[in-house]
């Protein structure tokens, strides 16, 4: 008897757990960052990212609907009131990108700004 049948099971087996754990690395890798949205205002209104490093944006609308667009880095949304909006980004460039509510919710909305800043 030979003992290629066990090598290979015994091969297959490793690279089956191996590739389990890489994704749980890559998943574990990913940054999550909680944000709110509210009249007038983004909280944190300037995030600071690495450029290629994946970001999970957690934005939650605490009064009512708004918008989240950044066209620099094409990211858009809306923000439902009390619900947790996730916006994936993976940042493919090095600058300071400006966002903005692009839903009209009131006197002050023009200054419902906020910036994404993605260093090397």
């Amino acid at each position: 008897m030979t003992l290629w049948p066990r090598i290979a099971g015994i091969f297959l087996i490793v690279l089956i757990i191996g590739t389990g754990y890489s994704k749980v690395c890559a998943e574990q890798q990913e940054q999550v960052i909680k944000m709110t949205a509210k009249r007038f205002e983004y909280s944190p209104k300037e995030i600071t990212l690495k450029k290629s490093v994946p970001v999970i944006l957690e934005i939650t609308a605490l009064d009512r609907l708004h918008g989240f667009y950044c066209p620099d880095l094409k990211l858009r949304t809306d923000l439902l009131q009390g619900k947790v909006t996730r916006v994936s980004v993976v940042p493919d460039k090095i600058g300071v990108f400006a966002f903005h509510c692009d839903i009209v919710c009131g006197d002050g909305h023009e200054t419902m700004v906020g910036t994404i800043t993605v260093k090397e």
